[in-house]
């Protein structure tokens, strides 16, 4: 199918052939008919694309100071490397999509095939959404129509936080698309308004549509005009759907209010805000939040998790609804905002059009629907971008060779994983991605045969005999124990699963299968500093104390890795890389363990993240895990200390390691630790084509996954 791409590197708009996606529980796939360029986002995307590295710093102060700090605890070549594979990435452009219902997924219900929806789709050919990021077109409404429901919803939502009642004055500044719309609304709601911009044609459409208008471009007094037109009161509210650096309209906003005004900011504005301005009248500023409640809500976006009408009314799924009832029934005039219509082949030229200084409104791109959702494997080998009929014919790998293909092509898997299995000899085959955008950028940069978005084809794909499992953490279980089933090799970057359960149904299925290798993701044992403290280890024969402090940085309570259910936590998540670590240095099984993490306080929602957890081993070794959310990044993320036989090592950050008391010793050349990936990933495909056993021991993985769990369990029953 074909989707718009744009590069944050250069700023280019591209349509480019990516797989169509498959159906997921709770989605639902669309065949696109119409969707709507949103002038304000997409002109901003553009225009960053197309700024150098300098203009993109100063647009972008806070990412600077998050480079910055990596660099301190990183390096200043690995940090470079993740922010250009950052820019590289293609991003996908647009939120205005309306077609017709090809497939539904489960647990969506009351949606049929050949309905029309309208949803926060992309522009592609064929997108897959969320049931509640979605809504039915009423049969009076034309597809170009619905094209604009939801830039006005995020009007309506501007409306809903004013809260305006019958006969108000409300100011609209800043008359796009948004403000236009916003317009419309607030006159169907029995308002007053007046619309503030520089262009007069947008103020004449604003006229047409029952606003009385003022210009400020021309030299007209905006703080006159809003005296006379609030009869000297002072105006009721102000919705800013303006875009613009400026304090200006936040002010000016201020000063035409009467006492007790509501501002609302949709748009985008400077917020140097004066107390003077708000203080003596009281007034209150808020910020509205795209389409409504449920936006950024995970449970309600991609769960499906709806809010009860009785509690919440308006969802954002709810003013989709309410905006198209507005257009059934003739209050919104949605046909004279349409400037420009564009077939989805001339996108580039609309993408021109933004960024051309030439006068346009709606920009609607019109698609020709196709039967069916499409193929969902491009082939890489052909010409570009050609499009394959189902993938390359399965045929067996080449003897001793490792033929692999991706599961998941996100950050971590293309800037660290796929890397490292390429330079390791592995023959790159598939590489699948639940969108395909991701899955074709780095299927093409990385010189695999076909990109894709069915795991299960590759699952079934007799030419891959290596699955490389790189998902989120909820599908590792499941995707080993199919990759197992299918004859296939396995590298499973960490967890390998989030459960005791699966972690038995693993192990009993790995049983009979000897010939396949099992792999985690365990690289920190790989990293060159690792192996050189492992070597000078192995000489002492005494048990070791060892302290690993690990600050690991806080991560928001509502990201997925934070979900028991879909990440599993970060103990489960990423401690188990330091269980693994200390348990390869010593080299003996861990007999014990004891965990503890700070106690509950109404400021820390999560305590788990901030444990301490102790091994002991066979060998009468000890070893203490600080695992900490609640440092400064500038400290290093990961630091080793080794006591034994009088002597000590120490490492930071994988990158230098420092000797004391070991004679001949040497180990301060600094390392990036993505090495360690590379050698973890090289060692996977050696032993694949020379036939020999698993880098790690299969009984060190399931040992190893089953205290990290059992540690898991015990934070948590703290609680």
């Amino acid at each position: 199918m074909k989707q718009i791409l744009q590069s944050l590197k250069t700023g280019e708009t591209a349509v480019a052939d990516v797989p169509a996606p498959s159906t997921r529980s709770g989605h639902i796939l669309i065949n696109t008919s119409h969707t709507l360029v949103s002038a304000g986002t997409e002109r901003t995307l553009v225009g960053f694309g197309k700024a150098n590295w300098v203009d993109k710093a100063r647009q972008q102060p806070d990412k600077v100071r998050m480079v910055l700090d990596k660099v301190r605890t990183d390096g200043l070549a690995t940090t470079l490397d993740a922010v250009q594979s950052k820019l590289d990435q293609p991003l996908a452009l647009g939120y205005c999509n309306v077609g017709t219902v090809a497939e539904v997924g489960a647990g969506v219900d009351g949606i049929a095939p050949g309905e029309r929806l309208v949803s926060n789709g992309g522009h592609a050919q064929v997108v897959c959404v969320p049931k509640n990021l979605s809504a039915k077109i009423p049969d009076g409404v034309t597809d170009e129509q619905a094209s604009f429901t939801v830039l006005a919803a995020i009007g309506l939502q501007g409306i809903r936080l004013v809260n305006p009642t019958l006969g108000e004055c409300v100011v609209v500044t800043g008359l796009g698309l948004i403000g236009l719309l916003t317009v419309q609304m607030l006159r169907a709601q029995g308002c007053r308004v007046l619309g503030i911009d520089f262009d007069s044609a947008r103020l004449e459409l604003a006229r047409t549509f029952g606003a009385e208008v003022v210009n400020p471009g021309k030299g007209e007094d905006v703080l006159a005009t809003a005296a006379g037109f609030s009869r000297g009161r002072g105006v009721d509210a102000v919705i800013i759907t303006a875009s613009t650096k400026s304090n200006e309209p936040v002010s000016q906003a201020a000063t035409m209010c009467r006492k007790r005004g509501r501002i609302v900011l949709v748009g985008v504005t400077g917020l140097e805000l004066s107390r003077a301005d708000f203080y003596e009248k009281e007034l209150s500023f808020q910020v509205s939040c795209s389409y409504g409640p449920g936006r950024y809500d995970p449970a309600y976006e991609q769960g499906g998790q709806d809010y009860p009408v009785g509690f919440v009314r308006w969802t954002e799924q709810r003013n989709f609804e309410a905006v198209l009832d507005l257009m059934a029934s003739g209050l919104l005039d949605i046909d004279s905002l349409i400037s420009h219509r564009f077939s989805l082949e001339q996108a580039e030229e609309a993408y021109d059009l933004l960024s051309s200084g030439e006068p346009s409104l709606g920009i609607l791109l019109e698609y020709l629907q196709q039967q069916g959702v499409g193929p969902r494997v491009v082939s890489l080998t052909d010409r570009e971008g050609s499009v394959g009929d189902g993938g390359v014919v399965n045929s067996a790998p080449a003897a001793g060779k490792a033929t692999v293909g991706f599961l998941g092509a996100g950050n971590y898997a293309g800037r660290v994983l796929i890397p490292a299995f390429k330079a390791a000899g592995a023959e790159m085959h598939t590489v699948v991605s639940g969108g395909g955008v991701s899955s074709v950028h780095y299927g093409k940069k990385h010189g695999f045969r076909q990109a894709s978005t069915d795991g299960k084809a590759l699952m079934e794909d007799a030419s891959v005999n290596t699955l490389v499992i790189a998902t989120r953490h909820d599908s590792h279980a499941r995707q080993v124990l199919d990759g197992l089933r299918a004859g296939k090799h396995i590298f499973c970057e960490k967890p390998l699963c989030l459960t005791h359960e699966e972690l038995t149904e693993i192990e009993a299925e790995a049983v009979g299968r000897p010939e396949q290798l099992l792999m985690i993701g365990f690289n920190r044992r790989f990293a060159p500093h690792v192996v050189t403290a492992k070597a000078l280890l192995e000489t002492v024969a005494e048990p070791k104390n060892m302290v690993m402090t690990v600050n690991a940085g806080a991560i928001p309570v509502d990201h997925w890795t934070q979900d028991p259910e879909v990440g599993g936590g970060r103990i489960v998540g990423e401690a188990c890389h330091f269980i693994d670590l200390l348990r390869h240095l010593v080299g003996a099984p861990i007999t014990g363990h004891h965990s503890i993490a700070v106690g509950r306080h109404p400021a820390v929602e999560i305590t788990e993240d901030r444990a301490t957890i102790t091994l002991t081993f066979a060998d009468g070794s000890v070893g203490t895990i600080h695992y900490l959310a609640n440092g400064d990044k500038s400290f290093p993320k990961e630091r080793l200390e080794v006591f034994c036989a009088g002597r000590v090592l120490q490492l930071d950050n994988f990158r230098k390691l420092k000797t004391y008391g070991w004679p001949g010793a040497k180990g301060n050349r600094l390392w990036s630790q993505d090495k360690g990936q590379g050698a973890c990933a090289a060692a996977f495909v050696k032993a694949i084509s020379g036939g020999g056993q698993s880098p790690i021991h299969r009984n060190e993985i399931f040992e190893v996954s089953r205290v990290t769990l059992d540690v898991a369990e015990q934070l948590r029953s703290q609680v």
